[in-house]
């Protein structure tokens, strides 16, 4: 038997807090010998708010079983974006997911995430306060939640883009251009 002190986890780093959205449930029945047989999905954003984000999908026979095994598999799935000044997008972007295609546009501060529930869950998930959105074709929630981290994934910092075109930054110590 081991006696000890024990260890006071309070000062420990936590695990990063996620905040978890239902998006829906979906209800499934199979007809059987015997009647119905109902099963139950549901569709999770996970988000830190600081640029991350997944999307969960779970099934079950019961919907809180459902709703552990979307968030445990969002968790999983979690990717990173990038997040302008002002809590918008660095460029407007288009995904696009089967036949639904969703428009993201940068917006000034003070505008908010217009957007409707499922697109709007992910965003605000991820952190991002000020964009205007716009979903075209399909509107199957599944199908636009992917649509989204389509888009999202497409999303570049201006630094990124300007390290892949090869353009330098003038520093301080690089001599002024001269003009003729």
């Amino acid at each position: 038997m081991r006696r000890g002190r024990r260890r006071d986890r309070s000062d420990e780093p936590r695990e990063r807090e996620f905040q978890e959205t239902l998006i829906s449930v979906y209800r499934c029945s199979a007809t059987v010998k015997g009647g119905r047989r109902l099963s139950f999905g549901s569709l999770i954003c996970v988000g830190d708010g600081k640029g991350r984000v997944g999307i969960g999908y779970g099934k079950a026979k019961e919907v809180p079983g459902a709703f552990q095994k979307a968030i445990k598999s969002g968790k999983r799935a979690l990717k990173r974006f990038t997040i302008a000044s002002g809590g918008t997008i660095p460029h407007l972007v288009k995904g696009r997911f089967g036949a639904s295609q969703v428009v993201l546009i940068p917006a000034m501060p003070g505008t908010g995430v217009i957007a409707g529930t499922a697109v709007k869950a992910i965003l605000e998930a991820g952190g991002l306060t000020n964009v205007l959105t716009k979903v075209y074709g399909s509107t199957n929630t599944r199908n636009v939640v992917k649509a989204v981290m389509n888009a999202l994934e497409q999303l570049r910092s201006r630094e990124t883009t300007e390290s892949l075109r090869g353009i330098a930054k003038p520093g301080p110590e690089a001599p002024e251009p001269v003009k003729a």
